[in-house]
């Protein structure tokens, strides 16, 4: 039998990251463009795509932008909030059953991040901060829920669980992901460093200077292709209800994509402040090359003196 870290790879994978602007607060329309960008990936050759955090349908951004936001019963954060849950995904549902019919009619591996509303019972109304890994096959191989939201994020996200902290088979190697400060948090980290993932899918709202530093990081500790996605958006996009002083024009999330090798080297340079497709070619037997270096779960660990428990927690209830 293989074991799962030395699970079958692809030689060489051809990679996608769609550095875009959503619809904000519209899940239908930022659906659309989802459709459209991996027809666009696939006319490009790629076998992976991949979406930044909360893509569907937008990354609250305001929440940094706009004023008096976390005041208590403030009326127009109420509004913002009663929309966004509205526009918000389940899964699976009708948006992420399209995501995965044009990953499966494509042959295409995707990676999306998505406002999640659980919908399972009638006493349960908190979003999550998620990620979906979607096969070519067109099934779901991961869904993550982020495990902290950060900071002024705990106004909107509840907190999420360890189902999704798990790498995937897919056609395109074994994949895994993390979402934004995620990346800061050592244990997450060595749990998917143990799920012997060949692509990491980094999840930003934006990959400024630290979110790169953290995604050169992870690919230099798990000896893993990094693929780091974030978003572009425009001050101007942001909800109207809010005091946002800032012109129309101005980014308030600049992208910064990249894709890093094992030994943290650039194998696409950081991209900021414009849409893009930006597609390249990864040579997955660099990881052994590096391996022989650094191996945090295997000759570089110490399980005789340290040790990772792991517990998913309860089943789901949506």
């Amino acid at each position: 039998m293989t074991s799962m870290n030395s699970a079958p790879r692809p030689s060489k994978v051809r990679v996608a990251l769609a550095q875009a602007s959503p619809v904000f607060g519209d899940l239908d329309a930022t659906t659309d463009r989802a459709v459209d960008w991996c027809h666009r990936a696939a006319a490009e050759g790629a076998q992976l795509l991949v979406f930044p955090e909360s893509w569907l349908a937008g990354y609250p951004a305001w929440l940094d932008v706009a004023s008096d936001v976390a005041l208590w019963d403030h009326g127009p954060t109420q509004e913002v909030f009663m929309a966004m849950r509205r526009q918000s995904a389940t899964v699976p549902g009708p948006q992420v059953d399209r995501l995965c019919a044009v990953a499966e009619e494509l042959s295409l591996v995707v990676g999306i991040g998505l406002n999640e509303r659980v919908d399972a019972g009638p006493g349960n109304r908190t979003l999550f901060n998620s990620f979906l890994l979607i096969d070519d096959t067109g099934r779901v191989a991961v869904h993550h829920r982020k495990l902290v939201p950060t900071y002024t994020e705990k106004l909107v996200w509840g907190p999420g669980d360890g189902h999704g902290l798990r790498a995937a088979s897919t056609a395109a190697g074994r994949i895994g992901g993390l979402i934004c400060w995620e990346h800061w948090m050592p244990l997450p980290r060595q749990r998917l460093h143990d799920q012997g993932e060949h692509i990491h899918l980094a999840l930003w709202p934006t990959v400024k200077d630290l979110h790169q530093l953290a995604s050169r990081h992870y690919a230099i500790e798990g000896r893993c292709f990094v693929v780091a996605v974030g978003s572009i958006l425009r001050a101007g996009d942001l909800p109207s209800e809010l005091a946002i002083d800032l012109p129309a024009d101005d980014l308030v999330l600049r992208g910064g994509g990249a894709v890093i090798a094992p030994d943290g080297s650039y194998v696409l340079e950081p991209l900021f402040d414009e849409e893009a497709l930006r597609v390249c070619e990864i040579d997955l037997g660099e990881i052994d090359r590096h391996s022989l270096t650094l191996d945090t779960s295997g000759h570089y660990a110490r399980r005789d003196v340290l040790s990772l428990d792991f517990d998913p927690g309860p089943p789901r209830s949506g």
